[in-house]
């Protein structure tokens, strides 16, 4: 008895076809000045490259959501210097939105954000969040001068309110935490003083400016001697470091 025996076919996986528009785009090797190269999706580049990435001076514009980058490039990521802008529906035209420093694709270094027509931070930018000394001015007319980490006031700072009331002091996260002082010029009165998350748990007030405020008040704050200033200090910043 003979058994035939047909050998299994062998199926071929199919090939990826890779777009001619990568292929070529693959191929140029571009390097160099060169004029505005266009995507697919509709995105253009006109500037320096190397080695087929953005590299030295070039201005980016994305279609989609409607922006621009003019500035610094590194091996394809903006990097140095540059200017980034957003194009406003309303009248079509291009509103900055970011001047400064930029490292790995992120804001780095110092810049200066505009959130809106009366909001704006100058300062220290580190991966994309405000980070180190920097100027926030805010829609409502306060503004915080001063130290910052990962967006949030942070370390030594000072904030002055749109009715001039400041307060001087420590800052953690965003709150007031540690020594501080609390102008409250509107009254002619000065609270200084040991705060935690915000609060002021210690210390003293006294009249401070009182013949210039606006609106003063009735009487003058009599002065009071705490016998053991120090002791109390001790205890509060006790409390307030063993939670």
């Amino acid at each position: 008895m003979y058994v035939l025996l047909t050998a299994m076919p062998h199926l071929k996986k199919p090939r990826k076809v890779e777009p001619l528009s990568k292929l070529w785009d693959r191929k140029a090797q571009k390097c160099g000045l060169r004029h505005t190269v266009y995507s697919v999706n509709g995105d253009e580049y006109t500037g320096d490259w190397l080695d087929s990435k953005k590299h030295g001076k070039g201005t980016q514009i994305w279609k989609k959501p409607g922006a621009i980058y003019d500035g610094d490039w590194k091996y394809g990521k903006r990097y140095g210097y540059g200017t980034y802008s957003k194009l406003l529906s309303v009248t079509n035209e291009y509103s900055r939105e970011y001047s400064g420093g930029w490292e790995n694709d992120k804001k780095h270094g110092f810049g200066t954000y505009f959130y809106s027509d009366t909001a704006c931070y100058e300062g220290e930018w580190s991966e994309d969040q405000r980070s180190g000394w920097g100027r926030m001015y805010y829609d409502n007319g306060d503004i915080y001068e001063g130290e910052w980490l990962k967006n949030k006031h942070h370390g030594q700072g000072m904030l002055r309110l749109a009715n001039e009331n400041r307060y001087e002091g420590n800052w953690k996260y965003g709150k007031k935490n540690g020594h501080g002082k609390f102008f409250y010029l509107d009254k002619g009165q000065l609270y200084e003083g040991f705060w935690v998350d915000g609060v002021a748990k210690c210390g003293t007030v006294s009249d401070f400016g009182r013949d210039e405020a606006p609106t003063p008040t009735i009487y003058p704050i009599p002065k009071v001697h705490l016998l053991d200033v120090r002791s109390v200090l001790m205890e509060t910043q006790s409390t307030y470091h063993s939670e």
